[in-house]
């Protein structure tokens, strides 16, 4: 098939071309560079031998990306476009709400114009409600939508919610929802992997920066929860194994919206990243505990069956895997991609 890839420059975006492009598939990559390069695509071209087609649009412009789409094929869409930081996002909630639905608004009337129906939309487990948050793993029957302590991840609901409604007047669309939770490491050539513009807003990027000079120490945000060394745990699954993922979802549309949880049904604390990259990479990783950040959970791990059933996926990769590889990759281009 061919697929237009919304996002497709950024660091997941990035690493789901690979994969389907070494399935076989033709990419079609819909970017607008705000906090992606064009480097990526380059290298995911060097990787596999095989070129993308690339846009440069804002998909938050109905007039600019219908008319970039207008004469273009495609049989399916994924679709990461969107802005993702949480804490930017309690900043600046009207742009997170204007960007992340009217792109998805935008995207679903692009499709009905070109007869579409298949589409993989990117979620994530922030869509689930804080009062789950005693569930030792989050299935995709627990309860979504409500309560949730942030307008990034209320995008994240609201655009499941437009999907299944428009599914609704339209019953031949096919589309999977994954919610994703925590994507870390890099393909393992070290060519491509997460370049984030400005102060990171994840977890490993933060770790590895610290780790090769670029910042003093990592922040910990609180060391008194419930968990086994008082700090934050999370389901941390390898970018392959996500990207991967995204074939599955591909390969198992059918009429109807479904949610699917992407994670390993593990968890690590912040500590056990610090532990696990500093023996990866042979670096210490300087840290210091700070308060806690408001609305952040003890404990937010997947219960990935549903995926690993009717999808055939599974998450094979280990943390230890995933530290090497964002070395591999934070070592090899210290200043993230060229030309940022």
């Amino acid at each position: 098939m061919r697929i237009l890839l919304t996002g497709g420059a950024g660091y997941i975006g990035s690493h789901v071309a690979l994969v389907l492009l070494e399935a076989g598939h033709d990419v079609l990559v819909l970017d607008d560079f705000s906090n992606s390069s064009r480097e990526a695509i380059e290298r995911v071209e060097e990787l596999t031998g095989r070129s993308i087609d690339t846009i440069e649009c804002d998909l938050a412009d109905q007039a600019a990306s219908s008319a970039a789409l207008r004469d273009e094929a495609f049989d399916a869409v994924i679709h990461l476009a969107g802005l993702k930081a949480v804490g930017e996002s309690v900043a600046q909630p009207s742009r997170y709400y204007r960007t992340n639905l009217v792109s998805t608004l935008n995207l679903l009337d692009i499709m009905a114009e070109h007869g579409v129906t298949k589409l993989v939309f990117s979620s994530s487990a922030t869509v689930y409600s804080p009062a789950a948050e005693g569930v030792l793993n989050l299935d995709e029957s627990q309860p979504s939508g409500t309560g949730i302590t942030n307008p990034y991840g209320w995008t994240k609901a609201m655009n499941e919610q437009i999907i299944r409604d428009v599914q609704t007047g339209r019953p031949e669309l096919e589309a999977v929802l994954l919610r994703y939770f925590n994507p870390v490491g890099a393909h393992p050539s070290g060519r491509i992997g997460e370049d984030p513009a400005g102060i990171p807003n994840n977890l490993m990027p933060f770790v590895t920066q610290v780790a090769i000079g670029r910042r003093d120490h990592l922040a910990v945000f609180g060391d008194q929860y419930p968990t086994h060394d008082g700090t934050g745990v999370r389901d941390y699954i390898h970018v392959m194994d996500l990207a991967e993922g995204h074939l599955a979802a591909l390969d198992g549309l059918r009429p109807g919206v479904e949610a699917y949880n992407l994670g390993t049904g593990d968890g690590q604390s912040v500590l056990d990243i610090v532990k696990a990259f500093s023996a990866a990479s042979g670096q210490e990783v300087r840290y210091e505990v700070v308060a806690p950040r408001p609305g952040d959970v003890a404990r937010a791990v997947a219960d990935p069956a549903k995926a690993n059933r009717e999808l055939g996926w599974r998450a094979t990769r280990t943390i230890e895997d995933a530290c090497r590889d964002s070395w591999a990759w934070q070592s090899q281009n210290p200043n993230g991609y060229a030309g940022r």
